[in-house]
């Protein structure tokens, strides 16, 4: 399965440099108000130590990493949802987006143009209230398309209005979607929507260099607010990330290592991004190729298959599992069958983090 992820935010608060930063892209950087008119679009490999170590015992050609993809998006101002500044255009640009990346400016400085104080909470509110505007027409449009099949007394129509009702509520109070229960049924009549209010939300606290744990004052603001609305948080020093970029492999290195930084920041959104999304990674890995693959927590086998190939979920078999534990510990695929750590599983094993499967697939 694919994923995507839209990067938003007020115009210049370092969305573009973040972008860079993740995506190694070019997209425009300028300390003006949109900067960012199209929205770049770049695909980022998953960064995956496991993908290494599977390597380190079964060698290939090829090493495939999971991929998501990343959109920059044109900066939301106030009155976005009523079609000022990029308006509609930004808006529909997330849509499709399974997770939104909210970032912040947490750092004071003169370096960006702003007439204000930075208030990254009122920012974010800003923001939002655009969002809960713009679901708000979505649901009410909906309600008007549905009144003939009500008409006609269609019971999945009779359905949805319930759900486009409660929504409708919801959101003239100004609540944010994904705070709220839903039921299986409401999920379903609402997931055509594409509200955005309903989707994974993380806040990219952009802060300084000297605040990468994002300790300070006005990032804790941000993951306090996080907190309180079921959203994830993680600091992101965007200049600081863009200028690893550039290095190579050996600078890089030794210039995390006078910092104390362990990971580059991709790989910890991304980290956010899976566990936010509930997902989960298996491989496959063979003499062409070792490959990682994107599945959801609680994906039966089957439907991990599926993945690959839509005809591999009807034609589902059975599949032979190990773990990349396994293989550190064994060495070989040949060497696990032989100690008996080789699982046959059949169509109601759910697939776990790590497994690294060979599906045996009917035509």
């Amino acid at each position: 399965m694919s994923v995507s992820c839209g990067i938003v935010g007020l115009p210049n608060v370092g969305k573009s440099t973040i972008f860079n930063a993740l995506t190694a892209a070019q997209a425009e950087q300028g300390n003006y108000p949109f900067c960012t008119i199209e929205p770049n679009v770049a695909t980022v490999e998953v960064p995956d130590p496991a993908l290494e170590r599977i390597h380190n015992h079964i060698r290939t050609d090829r090493v495939l990493p999971a991929i998501c993809q990343v959109t920059d998006i044109a900066g939301l101002i106030a009155g976005a949802a009523s079609g000022e500044g990029m308006g509609n255009k930004f808006l529909g640009s997330i849509r499709e987006c399974d997770a939104i990346m909210q970032v912040v400016r947490c750092f004071e400085g003169a370096s960006v143009l702003r007439e204000d104080p930075v208030d990254p909470i009122g920012d974010i509110e800003i923001i939002e209230l655009e969002l809960v505007l713009a679901d708000l027409d979505t649901v009410q449009k909906a309600i008007e398309r549905n009144k003939k099949k009500m008409r006609s007394q269609d019971k999945e129509a009779v359905a949805a209005e319930a759900a486009y009702l409660r929504a409708e509520a919801l959101l003239e109070a100004g609540t944010l979607l994904r705070t709220v229960t839903w039921s299986e049924q409401e999920r379903l009549h609402l997931k055509p929507l594409c509200l955005m209010t309903s989707k994974s939300m993380l806040y990219v606290a952009n802060v300084a260099d000297d605040d990468l744990a994002g300790e300070g004052a006005l990032a804790q603001r941000v993951a306090a607010h996080a907190t309180k609305v079921d959203a994830a948080f993680v600091p992101f020093c965007g200049d600081l990330e863009s200028e690893l970029r550039k290095l190579d492999d050996e600078e890089r290195a030794e210039f995390m290592s006078e910092l104390g930084v362990t990971e580059l920041g991709l790989g910890r959104l991304i980290t956010e991004v899976y566990r936010v999304l509930g997902l989960r990674t298996y491989y496959t890995a063979g003499e062409k190729e070792i490959r990682a693959w994107t599945i959801r927590a609680g994906d039966r086998a089957p439907v991990a298959a599926g993945v690959i190939h839509t005809d591999f979920e009807k034609g589902f078999i059975r599949a032979e599992v190990y773990s990349v534990d396994d293989l550190d510990q064994h060495k070989s695929e040949s060497a696990i069958r032989a100690a008996g750590r080789l699982r046959t599983e059949g169509r109601d094993y759910v697939m776990q983090e790590g497994d690294v499967c060979h599906f045996l697939v009917g035509k």
